[in-house]
């Protein structure tokens, strides 16, 4: 599932009248659009998670990995996860996303979005982030 993207609870096939969260429609299709420029553009798969983090025995840093281990393909995956109300950003990268995004470059990506963040602008953000780490990985 993307961003934005929610099953229906009632097991029919119609979406939901509103999503909620911190996003308008518009800016959860410019999310989505660049979800899918960076999975087609690199051939890894990205995802974004916005929301809360831990827990009173977890760590935040642990849950945000634990959420990448349960993607599809986590050894192919980046996971942005954005917790605004926490302030808190973590990148994870799979062991084969890793080789062609390292660290350093993933900091740079949150040293940037933290930027957009902190402007207020959180979409605009994650766009520029999914963009950076795109950018990074290159061709795959």
């Amino acid at each position: 599932m993307t961003v934005g993207e929610k099953q229906a609870v009632t097991g029919t096939d119609t979406p939901p009248e509103v999503l909620d969260g911190p996003f308008s429609t518009r800016q959860l299709l410019r999310i989505d659009e660049a979800l899918r420029l960076a999975d087609q553009g690199t051939g890894l798969v990205f995802s974004v998670y916005v929301g809360g983090l831990g827990g009173p025995d977890e760590p935040i840093r642990e849950h945000a990995e634990r959420l990448h281990r349960q993607l599809a393909e986590p050894d192919r995956s980046v996971l942005i996860v954005v917790s605004p109300n926490q302030r808190q950003l973590e990148i994870i990268t799979g062991r084969y996303a890793r080789k062609r995004i390292p660290d350093t470059y993933a900091k740079l990506a949150a040293l940037s979005m933290v930027a957009s963040f902190g402007g207020g602008d959180l979409a605009g953000g994650i766009i520029q982030g999914l963009d950076q780490l795109a950018s990074h990985a290159g061709k795959g």
